[in-house]
This record gives structure tokens, sequence and C-alpha cells, in this order.
């Protein structure tokens, strides 16, 4: 863990006078360059500069170290090995030499954990002999960099302390706990710390949905007009019927998420009942029975927090949690707003004067409160040091006066925060709510019902913040018409009413509605799972994982998703628990707050102390783990879902008949969509995909040349066909010659060559149900042979993944169609061989999006559809458009920086491996 002492030096050199402040971002430095002037020297250390190395990375004398696991030294107080970033050498060197020359230094990096750690890792790189400043400002504005300078202070190695804590605590949390994962599920997934429980949120909020059972229920819905006003005096309303017979009507939420009413003594219509009302009221005598009045008051959101902007950002920008962060961090950068990572709601004093003075300005004096507006914070752990996220400066930048500054996304993003900050200033919305209550009993023929009507409406006299803005909300499940903003009629009690129109409506109840990123967002907050800072980059990764997709805007956990889930929740329940995983939280900020020690809390976290236990014990002592079981949902009695390796998949355990062959197959398997949420995967869902489902394989006969049994079945890359090579009988294994033989017992070869099985790819015209054994036979005898050229090259003809293709040596040739393969002579091969090589012929392709030039190359950017999926590129620089992010989402801003960090990381260098051998698809 950091030394107490921060480095400073006990005399400074004489020098020139030259002060070099280094920050995070070149868009930072530039934009603090402008206001800081002569004598300051700005450069930007690009993120960090160390971490912590793979510990297949470490020198060769450390891995047999306690350094060797985790490249963290568990004997010695967890301290961590770090190493400077391959891609930073450069860029610490040119540090260096700025240093040489500076008599100052000036770490100016964020002043939350991830820049106090930053600004330490430079500390201890750099070894500075001269005077160290540590330098924070919430906004770049000139008065904020005044007022830092005057501020200085030293390092605070509690933050520092945490950070590094935080960094251990994943680095021991992923790497003990995620090779269970590939052992029991599949290769190439992670657990984390955060990820892991955000993860169990939403396959958790899925469950609910498998489990869910609707319940209908019906209600009436009328339209009214006063007897005493006239047919056109526009004072029509509707109503909602709330009460039959003094009972009140069942509503969504009187029953439970299995479909079970809960509601207690109210009237549960059906549809006949509900139908039979309706036709008795439509001649029934109305009246109002009622009317209430009530003040109303509204008052305006907090300030922006890090949550609240994602979550808003995304209710009414339609932006990811992630491009939120970028454009917020572009306007942070270049001093249009204060720093974006934050979990306060306070504004300064100079902020508050300067919203109120524009709420004034722009709105009216009446507008603006006699009192300041505070926030409290809803986070314990809330620092305190941190603002709120708003506009720059002492006197903000209307969006009018930036609009031609910033581009669409920052704009958007810019005049959300303004509205906001300002709104948060501003007087409560004032009105009145009025509810009528009218009814009418029924008559005619059968027992009499006394029917009772509702409808609200509320009148806005007084806008207040609403004429600034006004929060959006996510969708609420059972939520129903609140009649908010309805104008409703001039009448009194006792006043008679036309019903010109009764209606009988019938409702479901409905499922819990998915998350969304805003809505998770908020779920994280409010359980305290990660920071404000990790939010969006926690939600990226689990899309990048394949944990989770979107289906629009709601968030879809993968079956895989499921399987990891279940592994966690039964062998590390604590680790996915979301109140311990909050308890971690609040440890790293014990740990901020200088009240903990972060190698005692790890030590604690790790070993475990008393009689609690540790991590490592749990991993050691996993027992017997079922990776069936793990991977397997029941979906019926005899469906199960199966978790596969290369994908999900339906499994009958009921032994079925084989029309064709007369066959008995034990068992039928189905692939499932990858586009079919899990709660849609109902029993209806599955029977008819395991209906529809083309056979898994089919026996064709037997190789007369062999005797091997040939088979066509589908598989990962598509339908093919295989010969079934059997092992050794025992009368076989008898007539082994004597040197197979030990003790009188059969002893097998030393290196045993066992045959491979010869295969080949049906046809585009093929399929498994309809290849016959001849096409089969003919498929696995390729390649054919076509014989050779004029210098004795021999020439071949075979079916590749990108179709039919002719080979001699390293050079080949398509051919026009598959069937070709069969009939194409020696002499058209030579003919083909004969022309020059087309290169280049395919027809080409428009781009799916296009951006302009690029402000770097100057070359124009634009996104195309790859082998891997779609890429932007300017024609120099590629990069693959994040999972998580879709086409549709992304603008020219976040398309300049996906490329900009791909030149700052550079080109990946690859190192040489044999070549793969190809895998025959495998029966899943």
């Amino acid at each position: 863990m950091p030394s107490k002492a921060t480095a400073k030096s006990a005399s400074a050199k004489p020098g020139t006078g030259k002060k070099l402040v280094i920050v995070e971002s070149p868009a930072k430095s530039k934009t603090i360059g402008k206001y800081l002037g002569e004598g300051f020297v700005v450069e930007a250390s690009i993120g960090h500069i160390r971490d912590l190395p793979q510990p297949s990375e470490l020198p060769a004398e450390l891995k047999k170290t306690a350094l060797g696991k985790f490249a963290v030294d568990l004997e010695n107080g967890f301290k961590p090995y770090y190493v400077v970033s391959p891609d930073k050498k450069k860029k610490v060197a040119e540090l260096k030499a700025q240093l040489k020359d500076a008599d100052e230094l000036y770490l100016a990096t964020d002043g939350d954990r991830e820049g106090e750690a930053i600004a330490w890792h430079l500390l201890e790189v750099l070894k500075p002999k001269v005077p160290v400043h540590r330098m924070t400002f919430s906004e770049i504005t000139k008065e904020s960099l005044q007022r830092a300078l005057e501020n200085l202070r030293e390092l605070d190695t509690d933050l520092v302390d945490a950070q590094e804590t935080r960094r251990v605590l994943d680095r021991l949390y992923g790497y003990e706990i995620s090779p269970v994962l590939w052992r029991k599920i599949a290769r190439g997934l992670s657990a984390g710390r955060v990820q892991s429980v955000v993860t169990r949120m939403v396959v958790e909020r899925e469950r609910e949905r498998m489990a869910f059972r609707a319940a209908s229920y019906w209600d009436l819905v009328g339209t009214f007009t006063p007897v005493a006003s006239a047919p056109d005096a526009g004072e029509t309303f509707k109503a909602r019927l709330v009460a039959l017979d003094g009972r009140r009507v069942a509503s969504g939420r009187d029953f439970n998420d299995a479909g079970e009413q809960t509601g207690k003594n109210v009237a549960h219509l059906d549809q006949a009942s509900a139908t039979d009302l309706a036709a008795a009221l439509e001649t029934a005598d109305f009246a109002v029975r009622s009317m209430e009045h009530k003040p109303y008051s509204r008052r305006p959101a907090a300030p922006f927090t890090t949550s609240t902007l994602q979550q808003e950002a995304g209710r009414k920008l339609r932006f990811t949690s992630k491009s939120t962060m970028q454009v917020a961090q572009r306007l942070y950068e270049n001093g249009y707003i204060t720093y974006m990572r934050t979990d306060s709601s306070s504004l300064s004093d100079e902020a508050v004067n300067a919203a109120r003075r524009q709420a004034s300005e722009l709105y009216g004096a009446e507008y603006v409160p006699q009192a300041k507006r505070v926030y409290p914070n809803k986070s314990a752990n809330a620092q305190e040091a941190h603002e709120a996220i708003r506009p720059s400066g002492d006197a903000f930048r209307t969006p009018a006066q930036v609009a031609q500054q910033l581009g669409r996304d920052e704009f958007r993003l810019y005049e959300l925060i303004w509205k906001r900050t300002v709104a948060s200033q501003m007087a409560d919305a004032k009105g009145s709510t009025a509810t009528i209550r009218l009814g009418a009993v029924t008559a005619g023929p059968g027992a009499a019902q006394d029917a009772e009507f509702s409808v609200s409406g509320t009148v806005i006299t007084f806008r207040g913040f609403l004429a600034a803005y006004e929060e959006g909300t996510d969708e609420v499940r059972g939520s129903e018409d609140t009649d908010a903003d309805r104008r409703l009629p001039n009448v009194k009690e006792n006043d008679a009413l036309r019903a010109t129109d009764v209606a009988a409506l019938g409702h479901e109840t409905s499922p819990p509605p998915r998350f969304t990123e805003a809505s998770l967002t908020k779920e994280m907050e409010e359980r305290e799972i990660g920071r404000p800072s990790t939010y969006a980059s926690t939600i990226s990764t689990i899309m990048d994982r394949g944990y989770v997709r979107k289906q629009g805007s709601a968030l879809v956990p993968s079956w895989v998703a499921f399987s990891v889930v279940r592994l966690l929740e039964r062998h590390f329940s604590d680790y996915v628990d979301y109140k311990f995983t909050a308890g971690m939280e609040t440890g790293l900020d014990r740990i901020a707050k200088g009240e903990e020690e972060g190698a005692d809390w790890l030590k604690h976290f790790y070993f475990g102390s008393g009689n609690e236990t540790g991590l490592l014990s749990i991993v050691n002592n996993l027992g017997e783990i079922d990776a069936r079981d793990i991977n397997s949902v029941p979906i019926t009695d005899s469906l199960t879902l199966r978790v596969g390796k290369f994908g999900p998949y339906l499994e009958s355990s009921v032994p079925t008949l084989d029309e064709k062959t007369g066959e008995i197959i034990e068992s039928i398997r189905a692939n499932v969509p990858e586009d079919l949420a899990p709660d849609e995967l109902t029993a209806e869902k599955a029977l008819e995909l395991m209906n529809t489902a083309a056979p898994e394989e089919r026996r064709l006969g037997v190789d007369p040349a062999s005797g091997n049994a040939v088979l066509a079945k589908n598989g990962r890359y598509g339908a093919y066909v295989t010969e079934v090579i059997t092992e050794p009988t025992a009368d076989e294994l008898a007539n082994l010659p004597v040197e197979y033989y030990k003790n009188g017992k059969p002893k097998p070869p030393k290196k045993p060559v066992k045959a491979k099985p010869r295969t080949g790819s049906l046809f585009q015209s093929m399929t498994v149900e309809s290849v016959s054994l001849e096409e089969a036979l003919a498929l696995m005898s390729l390649p054919r042979v076509l014989g050779v050229d004029a210098e004795g090259a021999e020439i071949t003809v075979q079916n590749g993944r990108f179709g039919p293709y002719l080979k001699k040596g390293t050079d080949s040739r398509s051919i026009g169609s598959e069937e070709e393969i069969f009939t194409i002579t020696l002499e058209q091969a030579l003919e083909i061989y004969s022309q020059p090589k087309q290169r280049g012929a395919r027809t080409a392709v428009p781009p799916l999006a296009e951006f302009g030039e690029d402000p770097v190359s100057g070359k124009p950017i634009v996104v195309k559809e790859g082998r891997f999926g779609p890429y932007i590129t300017d024609g120099i620089t590629n990069i693959t458009v994040p999972r998580s992010t879709s086409v549709e989402e992304l603008s020219r801003e976040s398309a300049v920086e996906l490329l900009a960090e791909k030149r700052e990381k550079g080109p990946i260098k690859r190192t040489a491996k044999a070549p793969a051998r190809r895998k025959v698809a495998a029966k899943k």
C-alpha cells in the first residue's frame, strides 16, 4: 500500500522557472493550457501509466514467489507489483524529459480516487527532485484554476490506498472465481465484484418474468356530460369505475405475480359481469356525488449526480450510459461542465447564485424563491468536497451561447445539464387537484347495483421550475392513467350527468418491466452497488461479455448469464449478495477516509478471520460442482434447456421413434434462437421448436469400402456428413500382435494412433433430411485430384468456407458452383489458371453510416460491415463498433472518440503462433 510520505524536494534547483503540470488527457491539457498562461507547461499522461501485469508477464524469478498468482504479494501486506504499460513507456520518457527542465511539478489529475492514484503512480515513476504540488479543481475555468493554485495540497494517500485496495480486490475476486466458470460453463467467461452482482440483478428480473402468471380483470370507462350544459359546450369528460356496491373495484395491484387475487373485499369483475353492468348503466341516471379540491405543489429535482445524469440522458436523449459519460467527459475537459463523476447533489455558493440569477433574468423574479435551495445527498458516502454536475463558471453560459461551439450530442447533454441546474433553484410549481366522484344505480331486471366512478384533474396555476425543466420517469409496472393536467367540467355536487357511452374494458396484469440502462443505474445506486464512476463501464462490461443484450431499450440476459449466476449463487453466495457487495463499497469508503488500512481489509477478505471464512478457503473447498446441472434449466417435465459449448439448446428426455429409419432416438435436441428472450421460452414455444427442428443427425447407411456407418449431422458451422469409426472389438483385441500383450493381457500401443473420421460439408442445395449415402461418400472423398500441370504441380478441387475453389500449391482460384466440384475437368482448370488472377471482384457494399472528415487524418469516417461485425474506419485506422453500441446509436463525436482511442493504443503486437487445426464440428 502507498507510503504515507509525500515526495518533495528538499531544495529547489536553480532553473528556468518552468512549471510542469500533468493531467490525464490531451483535451484537458489543451483547455488548461489556455488559462494557466506563461511559465506553465501542461502535459497529459493519457490515463494510468502503470498497472498490475498478467502473472504470465512477471519476470521468471518472481513467478515462483508469493507474487506469482496475482502479481500481488500475499505475504507482505498484499503489496502490488506494478509495471509501466508497454504503450506508456514513450510517454513516461517524454514526461521525464520535461521534468528535467522544470522547477516545480503540479499533479493536476482528477480529485477522485482514480485521479489520486494516477498522481501517485506519476510520483513513483518520475521520482521528481523538485517541489511537488497536488492541484485539484471541479471545473476547468480561469476562476476555478486560480482558486486551485491558491489551495494546493499534498497527495491524499488514504484515497490512493482505497483505489489500490479496490484494484487488488478486483484482481483477487476475478482470478479466483473466473477459472471456476471456465471449467464448469465455458472458456472466456469472467466474474467481477460488481459485474457479477449486476448480472444477477438482470437475471433475477428475468426469472420474475418467467415465473409471472397474468391475471385478468375488467372495469368500466364512461363518457359523461353535464345535463345542464349545452351539447356543444365541450364539457364532456371520461371517468373510470372505482366502486361497486360500496366495494372497491379490483385493479392490477390486487393480484400477485402468480396471478392470484390478494386484494381483500374488492369487486373482481369478469368479462360477462362487466359487459352486463355496462349495458345496465347506459340508461341509468348519473349525478355528481362529491367534489374534492386539494392544493397542488411540486418541487424541482436535485442537480445531477453521475447516476441521475445517466438515467435522465437515457430517458430523454436515448443515450447509453457509456455514451453519456463519453460526451460528459468531453464537455468537462473542454471547460463546459464541472467534473462528471460525483455522487454529490450539492452546489457551491457561486453556482447557486449563478442559477438564481439566470432564472430571474430568463423567467422573472417571481420564479426564484426567497431562500436558496439546498439538496441533501442521498448517498451516505457522498464526497462532500465534490459538487453536482453543472455548467462551469461563476456565470453560466446558456445553451444558445454555446450552440455553435458544440457538436450535436455535446449540445444536447449540455442543454440538459443547464436546464436541470437552473430549475433546481427555481420556485415550486403550484396548482390545484380536483376529484369528482359520480354514480348511479342500475335499473331494469335483476338486482340493482350501485356503481361509482371517479376522475381527477390537475390545473397548474404557476409553472415555477416547470418553465425550465421537467424530470423524466421510467416505466412502472401497473401504472394507470393519473389524469394529470386533465381539464374537468364546471360542476357541483348533485348535478345531473348524462352517460353518452359506458364501455367494459378488459385488462391483464403485466410482469415486472425489464431493466433499461437508466433503471438499472438507478437500482445500482439505491442498492449502493459500485460507485458512480463505475456504473457505465459495468453495464458495458456485462454486454461485451455476452451476459446481457439490448432488445430495444430493455436489457435481456443470455442463458449463459443464467448459468453463471446459478453457479455463483450456489457456491459463492456472499460474493453476489447485494448487502455484502454494498458492504465492500462501505469498506473502501472507510479506507478512503483513513479509518481503516487497506492491507488489513484485504487480509480479512481473502484469508478470513475468526469465524468468518475468506475467499481462499471457499475456493479451496468448493467440492464437486455438477456442470450439467449448473447448465440446465427445466422447461417442462420432459424438456430441458441446456447451455452448451456452442449455445443454448433444448433436449428431450423421452425416447422417440424415427419414422424414416425405424430407429429409437434416445434424445432429441433443438437449438434455441439467440434472439429469443428467456421469458419467451414457454412450454408451448419449446414444443414448437422441438417439432420444427431439423434432426440433429441421420444415419445414411454403411460405406461398402470401409464398413463404417455414415451420418448426416447439423453442426455449429452448418450441416455435414461424417463416418463413425468404431473402437476395436474383443475379437480384434485378441488377435493383436504379441508386442501388444503383457502378462497375457492386451496392452495398447504407447502412442495409439486414432483414425480421423472423414467429413464433408453439405452443399447449399442439400439438407440432412435429403442427402443420400452416395452423395455423402462423394463429399467425404474431397478434395478431388484433377491431375498435374506442365510443371508437375498437382491441381485439386474442393469446397471451402467461401465456396468451391481450385488449388495448385498456394494458388487458389474460385469456380462457379458447388456442383462443378464433381464435373470440372483438368483442361477447364488449366484454362482458369491461364487467366490473370482476379482480385477484389466483389460488388462494393455501401457504408452503413458516414460521419464526415476525421479531424486528425482529414479522411472521411465511415462505418462498414466487416467479417466480425460493423467497424469504424477513416481508411487508416479501424476500430470495431463496441457490442454495447448499435450502429444507429453512433454519432460523429463518438466515432471520432473511438478512432482517437485506437490511435493512442497503437497497433496490436501479435506473436507468431503455430497454425490452428480446424476443429471438426462436434455433437452438442
